[in-house]
């Protein structure tokens, strides 16, 4: 029988963690906190490391419900979060497989003998979603439901710290906009009723042809996205991406993004994860080098929705809210800013 095809989401994985890989030579992030001349500190993302991940989608020319346009978001996020001092296990998806691996099983591999270190770790590696342990997505409850979450830093001592939901629009805006808007509103609510200290976040990517295909449209929503950061139960912040990208390779619409149609109970794992696809660093460097060109417009995005100011936001907020002795990177990088 004929070996089955690796998904997109496989095919991608190979290509967001070689990204970010390079990105962060042997692993050091560098420091996203500058303080300019005039002495305000503000959050500097990595807009090269985000136009990078945008092409890939574009490269695989994978449609929106294989999950992989709006997956590029939740890499970077979590890229941006351990540039923040967040370490690999913290911020989830992780840069490696498994993409949820919490920090009891992550210190108990550590604690490990060699020996057996290596048996469990191949284990984790291979099996992927091993229930109750490790996962390929965050699954939270909030007041009324389970969410399926997309950035996530929890912990059992914790509780959620940080929640992330992303969504991306390449095209239709008019019959779409209004749907994910909903949908949004709905899942703050659930998730800030039921974790109030929790930074809760959400992320809009928007193909930048809106402005000149449905300017009224892009207005419309500029100004829904912004009131949606100023509710006091829903989003502490949100943050709108605008990417401009040639239109031979747009994203194929293949209608919405995969639902989540039955959420395990809880302690279950949902099915299906994609595995990276095994290639050297040669062939990933020869895919990455060939990306389509993806700008991200950071002068039309109004300040109230720009990216660091978001980032700066969610990164403040989980400091703010647990006691000094956590988190001693993430303070003493904020603390540490580069001056400019």
């Amino acid at each position: 029988m004929a070996a089955e095809s690796p998904s997109a989401k496989a095919k991608a994985w190979v290509l967001f963690d070689r990204i970010v890989a390079c990105a962060a030579p042997d692993g050091v992030h560098s420091n996203p906190w500058v303080k300019g001349p005039d002495g305000q500190l503000r959050f500097e993302p990595d807009f090269e490391a985000l136009a990078r991940l945008l092409g890939v989608p574009l490269h695989l020319k994978a449609g929106t419900q294989s999950g992989v346009p709006a997956l590029a978001f939740d890499v970077w996020l979590s890229y941006e979060l351990r540039r923040a001092g967040f370490n690999a296990d913290q911020a989830w998806p992780r840069p490696v497989h498994p993409r949820i691996l919490p920090a009891p099983i992550a210190n108990l591999l550590k604690a490990l003998p060699i020996g057996l270190r290596k048996a469990v770790a191949d284990r984790i590696e291979r099996d992927g979603a091993i229930t109750g342990a490790t996962s390929a997505n965050g699954i939270i409850l909030g007041k009324n439901y389970l969410k399926q979450v997309d950035v996530v830093i929890s912990d059992w001592v914790t509780g959620p710290e940080l929640l992330i939901s992303t969504k991306r629009m390449d095209s239709s805006y008019g019959k779409n906009a209004p749907n994910r808007i909903e949908e949004s509103y709905g899942d703050a609510k659930n998730l800030r009723l039921r974790h109030p200290l929790a930074a809760l976040g959400f992320v809009f990517g928007l193909r930048s042809d809106i402005l000149q295909k449905e300017p009224a449209t892009a207005e419309w929503l500029f100004d829904l996205l912004a009131k949606l950061g100023r509710e006091d139960d829903a989003y502490h912040a949100t943050c709108l991406v605008l990417m401009e990208y040639a239109s031979d390779g747009a994203i194929p619409e293949t209608g919405e993004e995969p639902p989540v149609t039955a959420l395990p109970e809880p302690g279950q794992e949902l099915e299906g994860e994609d595995v990276p696809v095994p290639a050297s660093d040669a062939a990933v460097d020869r895919d990455i080098a060939q990306l389509p060109r993806v700008t991200i417009l950071k002068e039309e995005i109004p300040e109230e929705l720009a990216p660091g100011r978001f980032l700066a936001a969610m990164v403040t907020r989980v400091l703010g809210a647990t006691p000094v002795n956590m988190h001693k990177e993430a303070r003493k990088r904020r603390a540490s800013p580069e001056l400019r």
